[in-house]
């Protein structure tokens, strides 16, 4: 690590690379953290898991049992061991709480005074933070299964949600009201998620086996769907045309960039495919075991050179290398299935939630001084230390 702060210091390196070299070797080094709980508060399946951006302080779960809980993710004891505390609760006792199960939970983008969720009892509600009171409830024909605000949109307000109804919903935040309805899709909506790129291009994912990709400011239908063979109809029947995957396509993630986006299906698929033209990029994840029967929320890293991809799977979390593909680590601590995952960009860490009713802590490994380090040490006056393999590698193909 000190020969990195060395070449910084010396100039011969911009920061940036430093911090991605640093931020690939903490992910490389994640681990189940035994002196960090997160309060144990659901009765049932966590389902949902959302850490603000703002501060990335506070954490929101949404479970089986209808209940939405925020966390302090902070240290306030300043000990080694401690718990990350619930501070709030929209629990049974309240008039306000979801009837059944909640499956989306998202933090508004630019203030945490406000938060959104969405449940199987029909309704997404606009929470106030402080309160705990609904500023505003939508109501739908069948159950929402998810719910998206854009990350950087200034200019609009909008919500994209999906429901058992195969029509994608746009509701408006300003008005109150649903302005708008996206038509294409044949199956119930399992997955939407905005381009953190630009604010007006939307994907989605249905039961249909399709994802499509909108640009909302067009009246007309999608911009193009997804086909995972590229056009190449002599690789499809004539059902799987124009098909992402061969099953439920259940999860959605793009990268930070927005360049690309990876889908989830049930055919036990992840792919890889460029955002702005359509076209699957081939990657062999191999098989990525998908068990969920609603969306399936997993996450890409930040910051990292290259990035990794995180997948519930089974009882675990897989780490996969985004463009490589190699199976990179299985976290394993759940006792049940694991149904969604966080990852914290701040601190390089992950929060996952499961049917065991637990949230785990997955914390980077403090790197321990090697041997190497005294007699580096010594060559370089304390300015060199021994390098991590993994760290080494992170670097290399940083500069590469």
């Amino acid at each position: 690590m000190l020969s990195f702060l060395y070449a910084r210091q010396s100039g011969l390196d911009d920061p940036v690379r430093l911090r991605r070299a640093e931020s690939t070797r903490r992910v490389l080094s994640l681990e189940l953290n035994h002196n960090r709980d997160v309060d144990r508060i659901h009765g049932n399946g966590i389902n949902t898991l959302d850490i603000e951006v703002i501060d990335g302080r506070y954490m929101l779960s949404g479970g089986s049992d209808g209940i939405i809980v925020i966390y302090d993710l902070e240290n306030n004891s300043k000990k080694p061991q401690y718990t990350c505390k619930a501070i709030c609760t929209v629990g049974r006792s309240s008039r306000h709480v979801h009837k059944f199960s909640v499956e989306t939970v998202q933090w508004y983008p630019h203030d945490t005074g406000m938060f959104v969720s969405s449940s199987s009892d029909k309704t997404m509600k606009v929470w106030d933070t402080e309160t705990l009171k609904p500023a505003e409830e939508f109501q739908f024909d069948g159950n929402v299964y998810c719910h998206h605000m854009s990350p950087v949109a200034r200019k609009h307000s909008l919500v994209a949600v999906g429901t058992k109804d195969p029509k994608v919903q746009l509701c408006d935040l300003k008005s109150g009201s649903r302005i708008h309805i996206l038509q294409g899709h044949r199956g119930e909506i399992l997955s939407v998620r905005w381009s953190p790129r630009y604010d007006h291009i939307l994907a989605t994912a249905s039961t249909d086996i399709r994802v499509r990709i909108w640009d909302v400011r067009r009246a007309s239908g999608s911009l193009f769907t997804l086909d995972q063979h590229n056009g190449d109809k002599s690789k499809a029947s004539s059902e799987a045309v124009n098909t992402a995957h061969n099953g439920r396509v259940n999860g959605l993630c793009f990268t930070a960039d927005g360049l690309h986006l990876l889908t989830t299906g049930t055919d036990d698929r992840m792919r890889l495919w460029n955002s702005g033209t359509g076209e699957n990029t081939l990657v062999n994840y191999g098989k990525v075991v998908n068990e969920s029967c609603k969306g399936l929320k997993f996450t890409v890293s930040r910051g990292c050179s290259p990035e990794f991809v995180f997948v519930p799977c089974g009882s675990s979390v897989a780490v996969y290398g985004l463009h490589s593909g190699e199976l990179i680590t299985m976290l394993r601590g759940h006792y049940n299935n694991v149904d969604c995952c966080e990852f914290h960009p701040d601190y390089q860490e992950l929060y996952s939630g499961g049917k065991d009713c637990n949230i785990l802590a997955w914390v980077p490994v403090l790197r321990q001084p090697g041997i190497e380090d005294d007699e580096t040490n010594s060559k370089r006056g304390g300015t060199q230390a021994a390098i991590n393999p993994a760290f080494e590698d992170a670097w290399s193909s940083d500069v590469d």
